[in-house]
């Protein structure tokens, strides 16, 4: 059986408690002269789930990985494995909904047509 640490531990569970697929939550524990890095594999599905809006959740993650580390005195830092060109499949499984949106991607731009249907 593979010797288990706090940290490693502490981001298993918390990571387990957010996500969907739990039983797909896998972690490496690395140590080298800059500290322990903790690589954290979870299913495509999940990655918004861990990142959170502009990255918010995975901040918060890394701060209390720090915390729990600096308790053993040692430097922990988190690193989300993101499999090669899964951002890439992710944008192209989205698809337009029109020709607006299209052009112009999430921005929400009103166009002319919005205007006039306004009255406007």
């Amino acid at each position: 059986m593979a010797e288990t640490f706090n940290d490693q531990e502490f981001i298993e569970y918390v990571v387990k408690s957010i996500v969907n697929h739990p039983e797909d939550v896998k972690t490496e524990r690395t140590v080298d002269e800059r500290g322990v890095l903790i690589t954290l594999h979870i299913n495509q599905d999940d990655m918004g789930y861990v990142i959170g809006r502009q990255g918010q959740t995975a901040r918060a993650l890394r701060i209390l990985l720090k915390t729990v580390g600096a308790k053993a005195n040692a430097r922990v830092n988190l690193k989300i494995y993101e499999p090669e060109g899964a951002r890439r499949a992710h944008h192209e499984d989205r698809s337009p909904q029109g020709e607006e949106e299209s052009r112009h991607g999430d921005a929400g731009l009103v166009s002319d047509s919005d205007l006039a249907d306004l009255g406007i």
